[in-house]
């Protein structure tokens, strides 16, 4: 209906409007969330660097401190004498770091060979095989690396300086560790956090990830979710960015900018000791989707229902003329022409009404007129016909007459036996026109219909077992006779007198039309609440200009036919509120189909 159109055409409308509203909010929200999260790790790296900077200056200072320390200089002194003798100096880097705050330090003869250790005394006398060139490192800054310890291994921040006393220079290499206290140093904004990942081994290893914001023991995120990301930025040795979904919520994701950190050893190449993992929460963004989509529901809900009510006000006010403009035009179609419709104000719909007020009454004009004139044609063609059929019998009564004339003037004798053969030609043409006159006269009086509750299938039954003598007759073409009746067909409301009047018409044209023999089928079926009774034969079919004027009362394309037949056909079908057609090509046969109304409960109110 149109109002439920409406309602759908403002409903839909609110719903996209909403929804493209929402959507390009959420498009803004995430161009906007994804723009600020960039600064945000963009600042988190420089700020790391620059602590990553200033401790590497830190621990340079001190060892700057160290190696130009008097005890320092005493002992660079003394190994630069013959014989020289490092074993007192076994415990001095252990003090010293302890004094200076450092994790790591060692001291180191020109050659390469360990004087004292800090973090692994064992280490006395053996070569630090992990600088390359002395010389060349003593004057760079701070750097990364992987340093040996007796129970594994750690990432450290170094540096390397010389005490040049003497011809032979001691070297101090120290640093601190690069561990969660490093991280933890760093100030991060709420909804990021730092990891970092120190590479060793060819395979990814959960161990090696260092997180400092929670302990070991409460961490219920797989460090494996990182695998991916890790693996890919250890291959290309690029920074790269990755999200990684701990959980079926959303709001635990979480998006890794991934810097990989490597050595800087003087004369070697630059290996990847670590990789620097700066989270950053997707908590915020997601929530505020949440939000977003919540805040849409609410606005589309309350949208949907403002348009629910707008819809009703304009259909109420839109469709009642449009409605009164359906039921007057479905009184026209039902043959109330005299109906009209209230064509107050000055709208399009008023126009419309007026309009259509103009057309009935120019439609109950032309009706009139049409009336006339189909009463003038129909009295035009039945005095046509009636001519036509009355003058074939008059012709020979007049030759009769004029022979009976002539006969008593020229041939006395031999007029009573003239006169007896004109007697029986006169009664036989008599006879004739009383035949025609009553065929007329049956079809002006035509019953009405008595409604009942008719079955199709035993209506056609009861003409195909009437006319079973005469399909099979000796010495005719044989014609065969095949029912398809639809075995759920419901009863109509029907005359079945005057229904097996029009099907036995049907059988009889479907016969005459197969002299040659043929295929008779009669049909049953229900479609879309009517009933379809089909009538087909295999006989040599009509012409496109003979289907347009089968049905005229009159008219007959056979010798002996009267052109009533189907005329009251057509006239049955129509009384009972029904339709007739007829399909036919020349060569394939012709199927005349009837539709009737399944009105049964009408027929049982009857009866």
């Amino acid at each position: 209906m149109f109002r439920r159109k409406l309602l759908a055409v403002f409903a839909l409308t609110v719903f996209l409007s909403v929804a493209a509203v929402a959507l390009l909010v959420s498009a803004v929200t995430r161009r906007a969330f994804d723009r600020s999260e960039d600064e945000r790790t963009a600042a988190l790296v420089t700020q790391f660097r620059r602590e990553f900077n200033r401790r590497g200056e830190d621990v340079a200072r001190r060892l700057e401190a160290i190696a130009a320390s008097e005890a320092a200089s005493r002992m660079a002194i003394a190994l630069n004498r013959a014989p020289a003798d490092s074993g007192p100096y076994f415990e001095l880097a252990k003090a010293t770091a302890e004094n200076s705050q450092l994790d790591f330090l060692e001291f180191v003869e020109s050659d390469g060979t360990i004087i004292s250790s800090a973090q692994w005394p064992a280490k006395f006398g053996y070569p630090e095989s992990a600088i390359g060139s002395f010389p060349a490192a003593a004057d760079q800054e701070a750097f990364l690396k992987q340093e040996e310890l007796q129970d594994g291994t750690a990432l450290g921040l170094f540096a390397l300086r010389a005490t040049r006393v003497g011809e032979h220079p001691v070297y101090v290499i120290g640093g601190r560790r690069l561990d969660k206290t490093f991280l933890a140093g760093l100030d991060m904004p709420v909804g990021m956090r730092a990891l970092l990942y120190q590479n060793r081994g060819e395979r990814f290893a959960a161990e090696l990830l260092v997180d400092p914001s929670v302990s070991p023991t409460e961490n219920t995120r797989p460090a494996e979710k990182l695998e991916p990301l890790v693996d890919a930025v250890r291959q290309s040795k690029q920074e790269m960015t990755g999200s990684v979904q701990w959980s079926g919520d959303r709001a635990e994701d979480e998006v890794f900018h991934a810097i990989p950190l490597e050595g800087a050893e003087a004369g070697k190449d630059r290996p990847l000791l670590a990789i620097l993992l700066i989270g950053n929460s997707r908590r915020t963004y997601v929530e505020l989707l949440r939000h977003i989509r919540s805040a849409a529901l609410i606005v589309g809900g309350g949208g949907i229902l403002l348009a629910i009510l707008l819809s009703s006000w304009a259909a109420a006010r839109v469709t009642r003329p449009v409605e009164q403009l359906a039921h007057a035009a479905r009184e026209v179609a039902a043959g109330n022409w005299n109906v009209r419709v209230d064509a107050a104000g000055e709208d399009e719909l008023a126009q419309l009404a007026g309009s259509f007020n103009r057309m009935t009454a120019e439609l109950l004009g032309q009706k009139e007129r049409l009336v006339q004139a189909e009463r003038v044609a129909a009295w035009r063609e039945l005095a046509r016909r009636l001519g036509h059929e009355l003058k074939n019998p008059l012709f020979p009564l007049q030759l009769t007459v004029e022979n009976l004339l002539r006969a008593r003037q020229q041939n006395p004798e031999q007029f009573e036996e003239v006169f007896r053969e004109s007697s029986q030609t006169l009664l036989a043409e008599i006879a004739n026109l009383k035949g025609i006159i009553e065929r007329f006269s049956e079809f002006s009086k035509m019953p009405q219909p008595q409604l009942q509750r008719v079955q199709v299938n035993e209506v056609i039954r009861g003409v195909v077992q009437l006319f079973q003598a005469q399909l099979e007759a000796p010495g005719h073409a044989k014609i065969g006779c095949e029912l398809q009746l639809d075995p759920q067909l419901e009863p109509v409301a029907a005359d079945a007198e005057l229904l097996h009047r029009a099907i036995s018409n049907l059988m009889l044209n479907a016969m005459d039309a197969m002299p040659q023999g043929g295929e008779l089928t009669l049909r049953t079926r229900d479609e879309g609440g009517k009933v379809l009774i089909e009538v087909a034969d295999t006989g040599s079919g009509l012409t496109p200009e003979e289907c347009e004027r089968i049905f005229t009362p009159y008219y007959t394309s056979k010798q002996h036919g009267t052109g009533l037949g189907l005329a009251i056909v057509q006239s049955v079908v129509s009384d009972h509120g029904g339709r007739i057609r007829v399909q036919s090509q020349p060569g394939h046969g012709t199927t005349f189909v009837i539709e009737l109304p399944r009105n049964a409960d009408l027929g049982q109110d009857a009866s």
